[in-house]
């Protein structure tokens, strides 16, 4: 007979489940909800009260990831895992990931829409999340690990074939709200909404300062509903209505629109989880859904309930499915939980050597005849000793592996790093020349303006001089040229036949601040006229 504990954990609440299977018949032997502060104290008691010290745990796992690829159906297996961790590995590479952060399953479905492709729903869990609940179940035998939308049909029975095929989505209203699609009884798509019981348990929480009162309070509440979609509440139930109502409108929203959108029909819809606790939920999801039918989900194995409400059956079915999974119901290869070296001990190396079928075969030599006291106990130690050599060498083997293995993946982390390393590095070289080559073009930008300028400025400042000169220059004075140096130095020619007139055009440069430094030549006499040199600079 297989038995298993299912422990659907979230925050703040526990919800429990023991089962046992043997053949089809499977039985509850004990379940329940358990709020908790510390984690691992609640686990532990609830081990303790359930008295699963000693058989296998199931839980679930939290914030997974659903991808969903494409690949040809006529692919070998080889080559068909090839294709789906190459795509697996491109949506990482788009979205900045790295692969070897992430847990991951995948399960192989038909594609409705094209005959020659398969569907992939791919399941990922960041390992780090993984590892942080896990190890609150240190010290017990944690054997499954399986996403909840996968596991919830399971209640169904449908991949046991316990129920004619049919087309249904199942929503599971816990902290957050996932809607499996399910056409002829195969699951097809998983759909998450961070719409959830968490949303309005937490504004409950805040008004009563007591999540396990919030609690209650959900399950107690009542949807009164009229003709048509009107709603009508009790003096009762309004302050938490307020609170409820806008989820459930929201999630009810994101199934007609899942319903509306899909090319198959649906049939029927099954509300579960904690927000399925909600009296008339099923009513109201109606309302909203008029060709479908919506009923709480009732899980296929609860028939006589022996004087317990099928309700309470009903709010534990998160931990009920996970706990199905536990004792091998279920879409095979979900689990997330590797083994480890102990787990991966043959049976057969488990033996008790001290009694059963090896103390009463080594009891006896080939001739029939009983050994004596000495030496069957001999024989028991040699064999002990045996069997010690060779549970030693199969856990030093095994622990080598493992070690092997883990060495390889720090390994793989390493050169990872490595790499994303000297490509930042790389990147910040490249950004770096980028800098210095814009800098320095525009640095010549600047100078070729600085350039431009002074081109502008010089090329106004001859006119500007022979506009001044015009209105100095004595009548008896004539101008025969003027030059200008590189660096804006000044240089008149002018002549005249009296002298004190080329003064007064020197005096006039220089008292009029047309030129600065003003300097002039001796006067070079040729026949009647003078001729002199004025030197100055531009001001």
């Amino acid at each position: 007979m297989a038995k298993c504990l299912g422990l659907f954990v979230e925050d703040n609440i526990i919800k429990y489940a023991k089962v046992s299977k043997e053949h089809d018949d499977v039985r509850v032997e004990a379940f329940g909800i358990e709020f908790y502060e510390k984690l691992d104290r609640a686990i532990d008691k609830i081990v303790e009260e359930t008295y699963s010290q000693k058989i296998p745990i199931s839980i679930n796992l939290v914030g997974e990831n659903y991808n969903y690829f494409k690949v040809f159906s006529l692919l070998s297996k080889g080559d068909l895992q090839k294709a789906i961790k190459t795509e697996f590995e491109t949506y990482c590479e788009e979205n900045g990931y790295n692969p070897s952060v992430f847990e991951t399953r995948y399960a192989v479905v038909d594609e409705k829409d094209e005959a020659d492709k398969l569907k992939i729903i791919y399941v990922s869990e960041n390992k780090v999340e993984m590892n942080r609940v896990t190890q609150q179940l240190n010290g017990h035998r944690l054997t499954t690990i399986t996403p909840i939308p996968l596991a919830i049909p399971n209640l169904l029975g449908v991949n046991d074939a316990i129920v004619e095929k049919e087309n249904a989505l199942i929503v599971n209203i816990e902290q957050r709200t996932t809607i499996t699609t399910v056409i002829d009884s195969k699951i097809q798509h998983i759909n998450v909404l961070e719409d959830g019981s968490g949303d309005f348990l937490n504004k409950i929480n805040l008004k009563e300062n007591s999540f396990p009162k919030a609690y209650e309070i959900c399950k107690n509440t009542t949807i009164y509903t009229a003709s048509g979609k009107e709603l009508q509440t009790s003096d009762q139930d309004e302050n938490y209505l307020d609170d409820i109502m806008p989820t459930l409108y929201s999630i009810v929203s994101s199934v007609k629109k899942i319903i509306s959108d899909g090319t198959e029909k649906i049939n029927k819809v099954y509300l579960t989880g904690t927000g399925a606790m909600i009296n008339n939920i099923d009513i109201y999801f109606q309302e909203y859904l008029e060709d479908v039918q919506c009923e709480v989900l009732r899980p296929y194995f609860i028939q006589n309930t022996e004087g317990i409400s099928v309700k309470d059956y009903e709010e534990v079915n998160s931990a009920l499915s996970i706990a199905l999974m536990g004792v091998g119901e279920g879409i095979k290869g979900m689990n997330f939980k590797t083994k480890t070296a102990g787990e991966g001990i043959p049976d057969w190396l488990k033996m008790d050597v001290g009694s059963g079928a090896i103390s009463e075969a080594v009891a006896n030599n080939d001739l029939g005849e009983k050994f004596t006291l000495v030496e069957t106990v001999l024989l028991r130690v040699a064999i002990g000793l045996f069997l010690t050599v060779i549970i030693y060498s199969g856990f030093s083997a095994l622990l080598n592996n493992q070690m092997d293995k883990k060495m390889a993946e720090t390994s793989a982390l390493q050169d990872n790093l490595n790499e994303q390393i000297a490509a930042a590095t790389e990147d910040n070289d490249r950004l770096q020349q980028r800098t210095t080559d814009y800098a320095d073009l525009v640095h010549e930008i600047e100078a070729a303006e600085d350039k431009l300028e002074d081109r502008n400025q010089s090329r106004n400042e001859i006119p500007d001089l022979l506009n001044q000169l015009m209105y100095i220059v004595p009548n008896q004075v004539r101008i025969d040229s003027i030059n200008e140096s590189e660096d804006g130095h000044i240089i008149i020619v002018a002549q005249s036949q009296r002298y004190e007139q080329l003064g007064y055009l020197k005096a006039k440069l220089k008292s009029d601040g047309i030129l600065t430094n003003v300097v002039s030549s001796g006067g070079t006499k040729s026949g009647s006229f003078i001729s002199i040199k004025i030197e100055g600079d531009l001001p």
